[in-house]
């Protein structure tokens, strides 16, 4: 069962105050950008990946790709304003393909095994995410500062990436929210407009999103385990 895979890398991540794109911090003595590329790489049913990145930094990507081969990126595609202008971007980049995922660069540790279960639902159903139940206590606060409502948590998830679609789909909604000038969340509530149902495939808390320096060190401990 083969994807393509549209991998965002052109944010610059001013939360993790690292005067540069988190993509380049080292783990383990390789960019972070590199070790989330490893995945899809070695993944037999990845047939290409779409790299999107800052027109700024495309030396420096071209350099990255040199140091550290990676074969299945045939293009890096230059993002936009919005995150959901680069994803666009790699979309239309995209010449032909059944099933498309959609991956944050700086989510390094996603696992195969979880992008198939991923892959297989999307394929079948059209749509489909990945997200792990929400383990804290959720509670609705007012712009004064005060509790309104403690939140029911067992029908609450929090969304990571990948999230995968048939292309059809995801064009579609893509085109919907570009005409009515609509900037979605994520993918899937761009999908969620245009009524189709968006499925939901348990991942693993250890996918998270590098986003503040504290995440460099969870990373860092992550991986010498």
């Amino acid at each position: 069962m083969n994807y393509q895979v549209i991998v965002l890398a052109a944010g610059q991540g001013k939360r993790m105050k690292a005067g540069k794109n988190k993509q380049f911090i080292e783990l383990e003595g390789k960019p972070v950008i590199i070790h989330t590329l490893s995945v899809f790489e070695a993944d037999p049913w990845c047939m290409e990946i779409k790299l999107v990145i800052n027109e700024k930094e495309k030396d420096i990507f071209k350099e990255l790709q040199h140091q550290y081969p990676v074969q299945k990126i045939k293009e890096m595609v230059i993002g936009g304003e919005e995150r959901q202008d680069s994803v666009y971007n790699g979309l239309t980049s995209l010449q032909s393909a059944e099933i498309v995922l959609v991956h944050d660069g700086a989510r390094p540790f996603i696992s195969q095994e979880v992008i198939h279960h991923l892959v297989k639902k999307a394929a079948k159903e059209g749509a489909a995410i990945v997200g792990v139940p929400v383990k804290d206590t959720i509670k609705r606060v007012s712009k004064a500062g005060v509790v309104e409502q403690t939140v029911e948590r067992s029908s609450l998830w929090s969304i990571q990436t990948p999230q995968a679609f048939r292309y059809a789909i995801l064009k579609e909604a893509h085109d919907k929210a570009k005409a009515e000038n609509y900037l979605g969340t994520d993918e899937a509530s761009l999908v969620e407009r245009i009524h189709v149902p968006v499925h939901i495939v348990e991942g693993e808390y250890e996918n998270f999103k590098l986003t503040t320096p504290e995440d460099i060190i969870l990373a860092k401990a992550f991986l010498q385990k």
